[in-house]
């Protein structure tokens, strides 16, 4: 086992996990529609492949673009696209999003799969088949796996770290994902080892999840798998973030500005190993993914396997329905990540890890009234990126996002760590990500204008050239008409001479021809 390490700050919390893992993983029911968005990734939106009408069958591809930061889509299930467009979906802005709308036929015919020679595929072929699948990072960032796997390996790893941390409160579909496909988990890290040929590889558990632990031990003893450790990391919060896991494993830090893979080391979830498994062996795209339902106003928690679309109106039917049904608080994802939604109508998508159900409104959806900053320091003490919140504080709200940047904004990983320990309940994470949001628009806005203005520049070159072209025309048109104006002046000043001329030149044509 490798010595631990410690990341600056963090905190211990309430972890709320029990009340979802008491009843064993279910299988969620198909819903009468299934609404898919176009994008449930980070990167370049897709275009739908389908027409209104139009029958899918399971593992259809519905939606892929020509980037390559970009995941396909697939229909979960079979049935008729009933409608392509604007319907709720998961987002902080509680904004609608283009959909593919799927009436579910109750079939849930698949289309025939092709699996592929494994045992001939080399690590770019496995790659493909990956994209194909439209398989993202499952742990929350939902980047795309097959760039990601490809960046990774033209850099090369030293260690491959399988992450099935899971630290944020009430969140356990990777604890009971765990628990019942931990073979599948193993084999998708063999496959992980075959593309990216790391020199180690460690898989890494909270150790408040010993159920989990012992399923991969078992698993582990008939997987095979050679240069590989798991290793059970402390109960604190968030070790689960990519950085500060890097950080217990092995003392390393990311420098500012890079990421992992640049200092040797690929980070994966296993949720994202379950779903390579399912592509390589059994050809099927990522359509379906864990999904934890917990919270104070839910009948029922656990654990569900749903499909990708199903409205969260129909998982909380399954798990018993409200507790108290006057405006309850939902959430996607945990108190501490997590975003609030507009309303039970919103699909799962691939990045939807846990439905938070409250009573109380958990997470404020903007900057609103509160108490002033004490200067007491303790955001600062638990700050796991070791950032100084305060100071981002004062120039966020004052607008002063050069400052702000200069103080490292963007290595805010959105913990909430500092919002959680604040004695003036100041909601700094929702500052933060405000100023973040201004200035990706400020700086998309800036990108709109340099391109406009590159386009404006050129179109004056354009014209210019043109203009001076006609100029030019013009000008050998008129030297042209004057010199045959001339031509004709001398031609009528003269004209038995240009007879005679005229005469002289047929003869010597006449010559020419009869030599």
């Amino acid at each position: 086992m490798p010595k631990l390490h410690h990341f600056p700050g963090g905190i211990k919390l309430a972890g709320h996990k029990s009340e979802s893992l008491v009843q064993g993983l279910q299988q969620a029911s198909l819903p009468r529609q299934l609404f898919l968005p176009l994008k449930q990734h980070i990167g370049e939106y897709n275009k739908p492949l389908v027409d209104v009408g139009e029958r899918v069958l399971q593992g259809h591809v519905i939606a892929a673009g020509s980037s390559l930061i970009c995941a396909a889509v697939h229909a979960p299930t079979s049935g008729v696209i009933s409608a392509i467009g604007n319907f709720p979906v998961a987002h902080p802005s509680g904004q609608s999003d283009t959909c593919i709308v799927i009436d579910v036929d109750g079939k849930d015919e698949a289309a025939v799969p092709v699996l592929p020679d494994l045992q001939q595929a080399d690590a770019q072929r496995l790659s493909e088949l990956i994209c194909r699948a439209g398989i993202v990072g499952l742990g929350g960032a939902v980047f795309p796996t097959s760039p990601k796997l490809s960046r990774g390996k033209a850099q090369g790893i030293d260690m491959l770290i399988i992450n099935g941390v899971e630290c944020e409160p009430y969140i356990t579909c990777d604890d009971s994902l765990m628990r019942n496909y931990a073979a599948e988990v193993l084999r998708g890290t063999g496959y992980l080892q075959r593309i990216l040929r790391p020199q180690g590889t460690v898989i890494a558990i909270e150790d408040n999840k010993p159920e989990a632990i012992a399923k991969i031990t078992a698993a582990f003893a008939q997987s095979g798998l050679t240069d590989t450790e798991i290793v059970a990391i402390p109960t604190i919060y968030p070790s689960g973030g990519e950085k500060q896991l890097i950080q217990i494993l092995t003392g390393k830090e990311v420098p500012h500005g890079q990421l992992a893979f640049d200092i040797g080391l690929f980070c994966q979830n296993v949720g994202t190993c379950v779903a390579i498994t399912r592509a390589l062996e059994q050809d099927q795209p990522l359509i379906s993914r864990v999904v934890t339902i917990s919270g104070d106003n839910i009948r029922q928690p656990g654990n569900w396997e749903v499909r990708l679309g199903t409205p969260i109106r129909h998982l909380i039917e399954l798990a018993g329905g409200y507790l108290h049904s006057d405006s309850p608080h939902l959430v996607m994802g945990g108190p501490m990540m997590g975003f609030s939604l507009s309303g039970d109508q919103v699909p799962i998508v691939k990045a939807s890890n846990n439905i938070l159900v409250m009573r109380e409104q958990t997470i404020p959806h903007s900057p609103g009234y509160h108490d002033e900053c004490i200067r007491c320091s303790k955001c600062t003490e638990v700050c796991p990126a070791s950032l100084l919140p305060q100071q981002l504080y004062w120039h966020v709200r004052a607008r002063a996002y050069d400052r702000a940047e200069e103080f490292h904004l963007f290595d805010c990983i959105e913990c909430g760590c500092c919002s959680a320990v604040c004695p003036s309940t100041i909601p700094l994470v929702q500052y933060y990500r405000a100023a973040k949001s201004d200035i990706r628009a400020a700086q998309t806005a800036q990108v709109k204008s340099d391109h406009a203005r590159i386009r404006f520049e050129s179109r004056e070159r354009r014209l210019l050239l043109k203009k001076q072209q006609e100029d030019e025309r013009r000008r050998l048109k008129r030297e042209a008409l004057q010199k045959k104006k001339a031509g004709s002046t001398a031609s009528s000043a003269d004209p038995v001479q240009a007879a005679l001329e005229r005469v002289k030149a047929r003869k010597q044509i006449a010559q020419e021809e009869s030599t």
